[in-house]
């Protein structure tokens, strides 16, 4: 962890301020006076300022149901950010594990825990990720088992040197559908690395196009009653399977 994460984690300063508080000579690590804020520290190191030693409190971790028109990060811009909608102390302290388009509504992980978000994005813990996608053309029943199993070999995506993993596409079954017009161009993915904008690129890559798109689970977390815009707490449970 950084080091001026670390002192934001363990008082009231903001990240402004506990630079200021490195840069005046005030705190040390294990003894030896730390000015860099990027300074990389762990838990057993001893860190104090002004002699005070320092313990980190412990990490959040929360599931928010994404509105459409805002953005996964920590700065508004043309859109506000997701973090806007979680009401607790610094939220912007905190980070979106695994980003959705401005676009894209659904589940959102937000934490301050790098390591575990980590565990959820690299592409080497193959952690899995459905979304529920609305496509300009229908399938027909004759082109999709043909469609399921080129998304199963892996598709070439524009300027990629390499296929993508298999995923997994189903259609949504008429009684699961949202909007039962979409029967035909409404289905799940599932896949288990997040290139830049690769659900829209992979459809592109067989000649379809996102109209629409949510992302309804990441691993065994779900929504659930979680309603448009509302945040709650994971749970232990939930919290373990990324750990």
């Amino acid at each position: 962890m950084r080091l001026d994460k670390f002192i934001c984690k363990s008082t009231e300063l903001t990240r402004n301020e506990a630079k200021k508080v490195l840069k005046s000579g005030e705190v040390r690590v294990n003894n030896e006076v730390a000015k860099n804020p990027a300074m990389q520290v762990h838990e057993n190191n001893v860190i104090t300022i002004d002699g005070q030693q320092l313990s980190a409190r412990g990490s959040r971790y929360y599931i928010l149901h994404k509105l459409a028109d805002t953005i996964c990060s920590n700065v508004d811009e043309v859109y506000p950010s997701v973090l806007h909608g979680i009401e607790v102390d610094k939220a912007f302290d905190l980070h979106i594990a695994g980003r959705l388009d401005a676009d894209t509504t659904g589940l959102v992980l937000v934490t301050d825990d790098g390591r575990w978000s980590h565990n959820v994005i690299s592409p080497k813990k193959q952690c899995e990720k459905t979304y529920r996608v609305w496509l300009r053309n229908e399938i027909d029943d004759d082109n999709l088992s043909a469609l399921v199993a080129q998304f199963d070999t892996g598709l070439q995506l524009q300027g990629e040197s390499s296929l993508t993993r298999p995923a997994l596409l189903t259609r949504v079954e008429k009684d699961d559908l949202v909007d039962e017009a979409s029967y035909r161009s409404e289905v799940l993915l599932t896949i288990t690395e997040g290139k830049y904008h690769q659900v829209k690129r992979m459809f592109a890559a067989v000649g379809n196009r996102v109209v629409g798109l949510h992302r309804e689970q990441i691993g065994t977390i779900t929504l659930g009653d979680l309603a448009p815009g509302e945040w709650r707490e994971l749970t232990e449970n939930e919290i373990a399977q990324f750990s």
